[in-house]
């Protein structure tokens, strides 16, 4: 889907922060002042959001999986849907401290989940006592809350996609160590240098945000209706050559049946 200056204007997409509190290294964005308030230039946030959306369908074709980060009460609920709406994993909740610098304690934590679930299947939770019973599923709950959304995720993600880059300074540093490419909604506020790629955008307001991740996921959603085509495609490929290898064995039967 083309992105449409228009659109972007509708959803106030172009307003920025105070002047006062805006990050010079944003100024290559930002098409002028109004009011006290910077201005960013939409024409380069339709090419960065092509950019990004192009460099994140080539990832999700490729079959790994993009995070999505957004703590912030307005990106929160949109983040969820549309992430979840293509399948990937999303924190919306607190940020877990080594959530990718020591993703093998996450994996144990999101085991420990599983384990929990297994024992009320099998039985084994109603063997407890009621106190038992009551802090085992307190800890289920805060597991969920926290991590339910990446229970999903066995390796480390190909990408991460943020929303407030100041506010989820914590993850663009944990990206940052392990060299993981960074994809975010970078206001006038923050230093774009942080980011792999950045979509120069207002990430407060809810319709901003939902207009952004509406390209973002949209082009993901892309790569992999491509890649699903090229598993199907290698599929009818492969059925045709095992008829052909069956073939002779066929005429041998028929051959001693002859006989």
């Amino acid at each position: 889907m083309a992105v449409e200056v228009k659109d972007l204007l509708e959803a106030g997409v172009h307003f920025g922060h105070l002047t006062r509190k805006w990050d010079p290294n944003m100024a290559p964005y930002v098409y002028m002042e109004r009011n006290g308030i910077h201005i960013i230039n939409l024409y380069k946030t339709a090419a960065k959001i092509d950019e990004a959306g192009a460099a994140l369908a080539k990832i999700a074709a490729s079959g790994r999986k993009i995070l999505f980060v957004a703590t912030k009460k307005q990106a929160k609920d949109i983040v969820a849907e549309k992430a979840g709406n293509i399948n990937m994993p999303y924190i919306t909740e607190r940020w877990p401290g080594g959530m990718l610098t020591n993703f093998v304690t996450i994996r144990k934590a999101v085991k420990k989940m599983a384990t929990i679930d297994r024992m009320k299947k099998d039985g084994t939770f109603n063997s407890l006592s009621k106190k038992e019973r009551l802090q085992v599923d307190r800890q289920r709950a805060k597991l969920e809350k926290n991590l339910g959304s990446i229970s999903d995720m066995t390796r480390l993600p190909a990408a991460l996609f943020v929303v407030d880059i100041k506010r989820e300074h914590i993850a663009i540093a944990e990206a940052q160590k392990l060299n993981i490419p960074i994809f975010a909604m970078v206001d006038t506020n923050s230093d774009p240098r942080q980011v792999d790629y950045v979509i120069p955008a207002n990430d407060d307001a809810s319709k901003s945000i939902s207009k952004i991740l509406t390209h973002v996921t949209d082009a993901i959603a892309g790569g992999l209706a491509e890649r699903k085509a090229e598993k199907d495609a290698t599929s009818k490929d492969a059925e045709p050559k095992a008829e052909k290898k069956a073939a002779p064995k066929k005429k041998a039967v028929a051959k001693d049946e002859e006989e």
